[in-house]
């Protein structure tokens, strides 16, 4: 389905487990899904400006811009990434995102809203580190999974449809309102 259709870009049709000789956490097809990477674009949550976190008044300042092959999130605290893959949603189809279970033996939580029906852009993901210690997350290597669900019919109103506000996002988007 994501190959007849363009869904995402770039594709990888198998499962890459290792990349210069070294294991990595696998991405691309999985049996019923898509392991996802992410990019070396992060925004790490920082309390030095005394910022308050507020969804419908955002303040950039209360996120340091890191780029690297690898992002350290101090424990208890939360970073934005985005994945590597573009996604390109059709009229028939509903993406959820689950977090990949070696992230999460190691107490990190990633969190993404479902993809809807004709939504496309770069998928913002979002990381909670749980645990008391420093917690490292690697670009270019697995994340999180996709899981598409097909309806045997199109949506009513999709979210291009509905204008929504995150269409066509590239990068690390953040909220908006």
């Amino acid at each position: 389905m994501a190959e007849q259709h363009g869904m995402i870009d770039p594709f990888e049709p198998g499962q890459v487990k290792e990349a210069n000789g070294h294991k990595i956490v696998s991405y691309g097809t999985s049996s019923y899904g898509y392991d996802v990477r992410c990019a070396n674009e992060f925004k790490i949550f920082t309390n030095i400006n005394s910022a308050v976190v507020d969804p419908k008044n955002f303040d950039p300042s209360s996120l340091v811009d890191v780029q690297s092959d690898v992002c350290i999130i101090p424990p208890n605290s939360f970073a934005l990434a985005r994945t590597v893959e573009y996604f390109k949603i059709p009229k028939d189809v509903l993406v959820v995102c689950l977090g990949k279970s070696t992230y999460a033996r190691c107490g990190i939580i990633v969190n993404v809203t479902p993809l809807e029906p004709e939504w496309e852009g770069h998928v913002t993901l979002e990381f909670s580190n749980t645990t008391t210690l420093p917690a490292k997350i690697y670009a270019n290597e697995g994340v999180a999974q996709m899981l598409f669900f097909q309806s045997d019919e199109v949506c009513e109103v999709s979210y291009k449809d509905r204008k929504g506000k995150y269409q066509g996002q590239r990068g690390v988007t953040l909220p908006r309102t």
